[in-house]
């Protein structure tokens, strides 16, 4: 009856431990996510630009060198890269802590116990040899095998594993939306920077037209038809133009360190296209359906991916709640004098250790870090939401943008020929007196600002091409 009472007791403490461990908190729950539209408009067409390569999106043989550039020097994906290796190697601790670790220990030591105690009396009386004592001090020599195992019954580092995986596929994900963004980056500032080319030109070429007017009032004036008036406010607007010169020529030295910075190189110019500015068309962009954005996006990925890593993140915490098992052992010789070390089986030792344990005092500090994974994974599930709603609204804002853009360009397009003719009218009345020098002024100003606004519109346009494209989810394929 006492034997069965010895082996009742632990098991019954186990057992309490347990069931103590086994009551966890209930996980934290979302509301139902939200249909994203069928559509961005009207159209269910599924043909997207998304899955065109760069190079075929952009025709520049220019930007597609510079882009091909940026993908292999620009330090923000190379740092992005390491982060994939980091996640990686993540994997690796994970991977090993579901294995057993074995190691092999070598020791020495010595050891004095007092004669008046259990151990130092019974080592007195033992003979090693005949007419032998134990030695005093007693020395000591280990050389053995160990090993230690946690088994994963509960699923605890096997979800802890996983979960680095989807990590590891997050940052794969984190690095093509760096690229996505790279090349719209570039393209940007390249488009930029032949826009400004383009408004470089057309300032010069008025600078050469208010010239042109001011040479007419100066000779105007000695015929006593215009006054010094006439002559300073024409002066004074040559003079703005040449300030707006040097204004534009410093933006382009900017955009270019921009761009040479995406490159990681020091400055140095741009090679750029010499065709005409305002005859580049926008490339052409099909949107598909919304959906498609789930698959094409990087950054919806991302975010789905470390939703799901933080699915198994609770999963592992409560699992921290109940009773794990650890299985150590180990296997070697130990004596007290070298020659004695590989005396078998004398100085064999082994043991194999079964330790079944759950928390039972510290479960306060267990509920927080599970309480902790639920509002992370709470947190990772309203990032995915918001990352599809910003992607639904970024391509509807750029396809509206472009639509807009058009009609816009269009009527531009046609104020500034309105313009062009006027300034060759006022000019041919100004010299027969029939106009003052002020409706020239006037006239030349408002078709400076209308090209310079249309060479704007047009680099819009091709920027919104970019923007729709990088927003699609094109460009890292």
């Amino acid at each position: 009856m006492n034997k069965f009472k010895s082996y009742l007791f632990p098991t019954a403490f186990a057992l309490c431990l347990a069931v103590s461990g086994c009551k966890v908190p209930a996980a934290a729950t979302s509301a139902d996510n939200k249909p994203m539209p069928e559509s961005f408009a009207k159209s269910t067409d599924t043909t997207n630009t998304a899955t065109t390569q760069w190079r075929q999106f952009f025709k520049d043989p220019n930007l597609v060198a510079l882009i091909d550039t940026a993908l292999q020097n620009n330090q923000e994906l190379q740092i992005t890269l390491q982060e994939i290796e980091i996640a990686k190697n993540d994997i690796r601790v994970r991977k090993g802590a579901l294995l057993p670790t074995v190691g092999v220990r070598a020791g020495a030591g010595v050891e004095k116990v007092g004669r008046y105690t259990s151990q130092g009396a019974g080592d007195a009386s033992t003979d090693i040899a005949p007419g032998v004592e134990t030695p005093d001090p007693l020395l000591d020599f280990t050389l053995a095998a160990y090993a230690n195992w946690e088994v994963d019954i509960w699923k605890k580092l096997r979800n802890s594993k996983k979960a680095a995986v989807s990590r590891y596929l997050a940052s794969i994900e984190g690095k093509n939306f760096v690229i996505t963004n790279l090349i719209s980056e570039v393209a940007s500032s390249y488009y930029e920077l032949l826009a400004l080319d383009n408004q470089l030109a057309i300032v010069k070429q008025n600078i050469a037209l208010q010239q042109n007017a001011l040479e007419i009032v100066k000779v105007q004036k000695e015929g006593a038809r215009a006054t010094e008036l006439a002559v300073q406010k024409f002066q004074a607007e040559v003079n703005k133009s040449q300030s707006l010169e040097f204004d534009i020529t410093q933006q382009i030295r900017e955009t270019e360190n921009r761009i040479n910075f995406l490159l990681a190189r020091y400055p140095q110019e741009i090679p750029r296209t010499n065709s005409e500015f305002l005859n580049l068309l926008p490339s052409e962009v099909k949107s598909g359906i919304p959906s498609q954005l789930l698959e094409n996006r990087p950054d919806v990925k991302q975010a789905e991916l470390e939703l799901a890593a933080s699915k198994l993140d609770v999963k592992a915490a409560r699992a921290e709640f109940y009773p794990s098992l650890d299985i150590s052992a180990a296997f070697g010789l130990q004596a007290f004098k070298p020659s004695y070390l590989f005396e078998l089986p004398e100085s064999l030792l082994y043991n194999v250790i079964g330790d079944l344990a759950a928390p039972l005092i510290n479960r306060n500090a267990i509920k927080a870090e599970y309480k902790s994974a639920n509002s992370r994974q709470l947190q990772a599930l309203y990032n995915y939401e918001r990352t599809i709603l910003n992607a639904y609204l970024e391509v509807s804002s750029q396809l509206s943008k472009i639509e807009n853009l058009g009609k816009s360009y269009d009527l531009k397009s046609k104020q500034v020929e309105a313009l062009n003719k006027s300034i060759d009218v006022s000019n041919d009345l100004f010299r027969s007196a029939r106009v003052d020098y002020f409706e020239v002024l006037m006239t030349q100003r408002d078709a400076l600002e209308s090209k310079l606004e249309l060479v704007e519109t047009k680099k819009d346009q091709l920027n919104a091409a970019v923007m729709v494209y990088r927003d699609l989810g094109g460009g890292w394929k």
